[in-house]
């Protein structure tokens, strides 16, 4: 079974700015993905002409069951605010997916601890810290029927902020203390190796740098096992969309 994860940037091309949901529907078929978790994905918003790219992404890859969480809702930028669950269908919204070309059995959504004051942080190249501000974050978890038999998949896109988003995957990782194993916990952590082991206990399926997509330095974007699952083979395609390579694991348990 493959698994991947890929933080689309709402389908933009760094490059040139440009969103082109053709481009982001090749890409998506491309992985060839059994399991998908896309995180920065839009729905309704102008920039990304108004399409369902939670849609869009199902049909390309020939999704049985798929799950959009908006973290936000409203336009881009002061306009944005929480999410509750309750937006209408036609609401321009922006958060995670989660697709699955096997049966889903139950979902759940999980939101994560708010950063909800200001906090300094340091940028490489500026000698004083600048205050920022973080947006909520969500995860859902998947009961996925596979061939091999049942399966939680996961995604979430943590916080920026090094020190609250630790204590996001904690909390993640609590509430899906009675999930079915094998778990695969997949996204765009925001943190290296290291430290999302140390914070989940669980294995990582892949090593590559995903970060930045043109010459990546650092992985952020993880793919980490719960459970008697290995990778037999895995990846870090660039694409031609997004900030982040995209990052892929052939699983066998």
């Amino acid at each position: 079974m493959r698994v991947a994860t890929f933080n689309i940037l709402h389908g933009r091309n760094p490059a040139d700015d440009v969103v082109d949901v053709q481009t982001l529907s090749s890409a998506i078929a491309g992985l060839e993905a059994d399991v998908l978790a896309l995180q920065e994905v839009d729905r309704n918003q102008p920039r990304s002409h108004g399409a369902d790219l939670t849609a869009v992404a199902a049909e390309a890859m020939g999704a049985m069951d798929h799950r959009f969480v908006a973290a936000m809702t409203g336009s881009p930028g002061a306009a944005w605010v929480a999410a509750t669950g309750e937006e209408q269908p036609d609401a321009a919204t922006y958060g995670i997916a989660l697709l699955s070309r096997h049966p889903v059995r139950a979902w759940q959504v999980v939101k994560l601890p708010v950063l909800r004051a200001p906090t300094p942080m340091w940028f490489e190249g500026r000698r004083l810290p600048e205050l920022v501000h973080d947006e909520p974050r969500v995860a859902v978890a998947a009961t996925v029927e596979t061939d091999g038999g049942v399966l939680t998949a996961v995604c979430t896109h943590l916080s920026f902020v090094p020190w609250w988003n630790g204590r996001q995957l904690h909390s993640l990782v609590r509430s899906l203390t009675p999930a079915e194993r094998p778990l695969v916990l997949m996204g765009d952590l925001n943190m290296g190796v290291r430290r999302a082991v140390s914070a989940t206990g669980m294995t990582p399926a892949a090593t590559h740098p995903t970060f930045p997509w043109d010459r990546p330095r650092e992985q952020l974007d993880h793919i980490l096992l719960d459970g008697p699952l290995t990778a037999t083979r895995t990846a870090a395609p660039q694409l031609p969309l997004s900030d982040h390579r995209a990052l892929v694991a052939d699983l066998a348990g």
